[in-house]
């Protein structure tokens, strides 16, 4: 599969299967994610592999009670959630690299887990104060995002995207031409 094919095939799911994920694809995708770029090579980020049920169902409740994750972090066989060491990377010219770093990482192991049948659900709508307890983070790092990882039990129809002409200007902003 090649680089396109795995962006067009990424999907947010909210269903899984619970057969666990093999360490080996486990391993991928964080290494995966461990090759991202980051300002100046900080590598800010830290992952959090979450197998533990019981853990899982904790670190459920600390999503909006609207969220359907909340249902899919425990129902899906494992949760990753991201961390952002602050003091690993920088804020200039108000542009918080710490959080484009941190994102970056998470895209790599999302892109990683799809080319390898895996399903994610980018999950941002937590109490960070919250999962921080629940896993032992401590206070000087941010936990950034958390995602179900395993095999989907759903097919989702792609979701429809703006046409290269709404989001490329060439030469200036507004410029088409």
């Amino acid at each position: 599969m090649d680089f396109l094919e795995i962006a067009q095939k990424r999907r947010s799911l909210r269903s899984y299967d619970p057969t666990p994920v093999e360490p080996e694809k486990l391993n991928y995708v964080l290494e995966c994610a461990r090759l991202a770029p980051s300002w100046k090579n900080g590598q800010c980020w830290r992952f959090i592999v979450v197998k533990d049920q019981s853990l899982r169902e904790a670190l459920a409740d600390t999503l909006t009670d609207d969220n359907p994750g909340r249902k899919v972090l425990v129902q899906a066989p494992l949760a990753i959630v991201l961390c952002g060491v602050p003091s690993e990377s920088e804020v200039w010219e108000n542009k918080d690299y710490m959080m484009l770093d941190a994102g970056l990482a998470m895209e790599h192991l999302i892109l990683a887990a799809t080319e390898q049948g895996l399903g994610t659900c980018w999950e941002g709508w937590f109490s960070e104060e919250k999962a921080r307890k629940v896993l032992n983070v401590p206070d000087e790092v941010r936990v950034v995002a958390i995602t179900p990882l395993g095999y989907a039990n759903q097919v989702r129809n792609p979701r429809p995207r703006k046409s290269i002409e709404e989001i490329v200007f060439k030469g200036k902003w507004g410029e088409v031409e």
